[in-house]
């Protein structure tokens, strides 16, 4: 899940880049003061002793805050992550933060600090009061709103130095620069999640751009077992004379062999811990269930199975184009193989997607149109599942 906080002072612009934030990334808006009201007017027993407490003049406690909070949580359904806006206001409410977190088995994503001077915050407010008739919103009151945020402000962030959750961002400019520079942020942050990936499709659906163009933008480490097999075929040793029939054949290689060739390159691949990205690779249930042991055995686990789509006849005019070009694979030299290739995979398929949607791992992609329109589809759902990572 994404998990925000966004801090500012009066007139930074937090309303604004909130809601560009929650259309972008499908977030959940959490105010206190939202979630406060919407308990008073629904008159729960939440509400009920809240109202007591303001009407005689005291402050909500964090004992009913916490709680209104966590009922927001809970009730949210569909969304990537939250939003946090005047939670936390206190240290103590940092680490009640902190545990509801734990209860949802997630954690706080980021802390996006707009940076601007008091004078441009002024200036601002100054002329929204203007534009809106607030004649209660004078320098006075304005200095004093400034002084409250940063009093109330500086024990949350030394609650925060310590870790790797701050991040302050620039807040003059435009509403879109501003917009791009926390964007800059969020992105980099979700790039930096571990994150394994299984390219899925038919023969021809093109799987192999899409892989490798992942495995480029978000560093992860690329393996395609038919390369590794072709690599392995052309170089001579008692394990290609055992892979060359199956190949030439189109059919599947055994699965002792397959293994052996995926571990040998999780081996050679061990720096990496950015992630990897599977291409042609499970292509069997049995495979399914082996592929999440080789993975267990690396403490990490499939996070997401892009199925990408073509119909077939789309399928075999590729293939066919495919087989006179250098990338062509010795199944596509004939219609005969290219057509045994297909309902080959036909025959296992449904098993295979039906495995990772259960898992609900699995998403649909259009496999049709441009590789570059293909990719932005693609994607889309690897970044959506790096989000959801807990």
């Amino acid at each position: 899940m994404l998990n925000l906080i966004l801090f500012g002072p009066p007139g930074a612009g937090k309303g604004t880049q909130s809601e560009l934030l929650m259309s972008r990334y499908n977030l959940t808006y959490i105010s206190t003061g939202e979630a406060l009201r919407n308990e008073l007017k629904a008159g729960t027993p939440l509400g009920q002793q809240a109202r007591k407490i303001i009407e005689s003049g005291g402050l909500v406690d964090d004992e009913i805050i916490v709680q209104i909070i966590g009922n927001a949580i809970q009730s949210d359904t569909g969304s990537d992550g939250f939003l946090f806006d005047g939670f936390p206001r206190t240290y103590v409410q940092a680490y009640i933060l902190d545990g509801l977190f734990t209860g949802l088995q997630t954690s706080l994503t980021k802390i996006i600090i707009l940076e601007i001077s008091h004078e441009e915050c002024t200036k601002r407010l100054l002329q929204r009061a203007r534009e809106q008739d607030r004649t209660d919103d004078n320098e006075a009151v304005i200095k004093r709103r400034l002084q409250e945020y940063h009093q109330k402000t500086l024990p949350l962030l030394e609650f925060y130095k310590d870790t790797d959750k701050l991040a302050e961002v620039n807040g003059l400019g435009t509403t879109q620069e501003v917009f791009k520079r926390i964007n800059k942020v969020i992105i980099e942050e979700i790039n930096s999640k571990p994150v394994n990936i299984m390219v899925y499709g038919f023969p021809g659906s093109g799987k192999t751009t899409q892989a490798k163009k992942l495995a480029d933008e978000f560093n992860l480490t690329y393996i395609s077992t038919s390369e590794l097999l072709k690599e392995e075929a052309g170089c001579g040793s008692n394990l290609a004379e055992q892979i060359n029939p199956y190949l030439e054949k189109g059919l599947l290689v055994p699965d002792e062999i397959v293994i052996r060739l995926i571990e040998k390159k999780l081996r050679e691949t061990d720096g990496n811990n950015r992630g990897y990205v599977f291409k042609g690779y499970p292509r069997t249930l049995v495979q399914a269930y082996i592929l999440d042991g080789i993975m267990k055995k690396k403490n990490c686990a499939i996070n997401c199975v892009i199925n990408i789509q073509v119909p077939q006849l789309e399928l075999v005019k590729r293939l066919d184009a495919r087989s006179k070009t250098s990338d062509s694979m010795p199944y596509d030299k004939s219609a005969a193989t290219i057509v045994a290739r297909l309902e080959e995979h036909s025959q296992r398929n449904d098993s295979i997607v039906n495995y990772y949607r259960k898992n609900k791992i699995l998403v649909d992609v259009d496999g049709q149109g441009h590789k570059d329109v293909v990719y932005e589809r693609v994607k889309d759902h690897v970044l959506r599942a790096i989000r959801n990572l807990r």
